[in-house]
């Protein structure tokens, strides 16, 4: 059976060309697995799976849990509110403790960029890590490798193969971890990448990735076949980025006037929550152009994906990969 080329899913970088071949291919398996009356298979029935969640979340952290129980997995969800965390105790601390109960794998939210990174580095001298696997589910203003797994999934579903194609992403490039991993990956998949914002929410250098940089929304939905709105993190903005919220609408907004002005209608994406009336109109986030609920469904399918291909690889030590 193919395996992925690494032991844990920290960013996208890692990932080959024969990893996302894979992860797309066994995604749409199990979205059929998902059309079906039992939606359940036993794929992962003699694993455990720990959810550590050190930052809040909604839609990733329900999107991990159901997916694990779609596989028949064991599940344990850690919270940091209430923890020993508040007693002082250290996240290797935890995650030693955590490991010392036979766990097979570990989702990791945290607010920390490269949390992942470290824990993975850290893993080889726990007495009990034996093959556990790790998953990135977001750690800072780093990276979110599942969140653009099903972006581009969902892209795949509606534009056909990517190659070619043009995407645009929108919005706080600079605070936004879905923004970087979008990057990565579809640049990988050979859709042209477009990054459209105020100056002052874009990363400086961010044109040596290799994207195109847009200050003019409206030029941008001309040339692309698909958008991708992001959120305003207000929860990460230490200094005022734009004069106001009514002002960044009013330019870098996806509103109704500026859709109608449109020949040629992209698809809307979003990774949620979605700041109706800021980055995008709320009919637009409702229209038949939007593919933000099929951007949920496809999420759980694709993490089933992550998790099954990271559960059945061979107990042999073939190597770390933390780049």
């Amino acid at each position: 059976m193919p395996q992925l080329s690494c032991h844990h899913l920290l960013g996208i970088k890692a990932l080959t060309d024969a990893d996302i071949e894979l992860l797309m291919s066994t995604s749409a398996e199990f979205y059929n697995v998902l059309q079906r009356p039992i939606k359940k298979v036993p794929s992962l029935r003699d694993k455990t799976i720990a959810n550590l969640f050190f930052e809040n979340s909604t839609r990733t952290r329900l999107s991990f849990e159901l997916a694990e129980k779609r596989l028949s997995a064991d599940v344990i969800n850690f919270s940091a509110s209430g923890s020993s965390l508040s007693k002082g105790e250290t996240l290797l601390d935890t995650v030693n403790n955590i490991l010392a109960m036979k766990v097979d794998m570990i989702v990791l939210r945290h607010s920390s960029p490269g949390a992942g990174i470290f824990l993975a580095k850290h893993l080889p001298r726990f007495k009990h890590s034996a093959q556990a696997r790790i998953i990135n589910a977001g750690d800072g203003t780093h990276e979110h490798p599942t969140q653009a797994l099903l972006d581009a999934f969902s892209l795949q579903q509606s534009l056909g193969p990517l190659a070619g194609k043009k995407v645009a992403l929108v919005g706080d490039i600079l605070h936004s971890r879905v923004a970087l991993s979008n990057m990565l990956l579809l640049q990988k998949m050979g859709v042209h990448v477009e990054l459209c914002a105020p100056p002052s929410l874009l990363p400086k250098g961010i044109e040596k990735l290799g994207v195109r940089i847009s200050h003019s929304l409206d030029q941008t939905l001309q040339r692309v076949d698909a958008v991708n709105m992001l959120r305003i993190q207000e929860e990460r903005l230490n200094v005022q980025h734009f004069p106001s919220a009514y002002e960044y609408h009013r330019l870098f907004g996806l509103n109704m006037e500026r859709w109608e002005r449109l020949q040629h209608k992209p698809i809307i994406l979003h990774p949620g929550p979605v700041n109706r009336g800021v980055e995008l109109d709320g009919r637009l986030a409702d229209s038949a152009n939007s593919i933000i609920l099929d951007q949920v469904q496809h999420g759980v399918a694709v993490r089933m994906a992550v998790l099954y291909l990271l559960g059945q690889q061979s107990t042999a030590d073939t190597g770390i990969h933390f780049n």
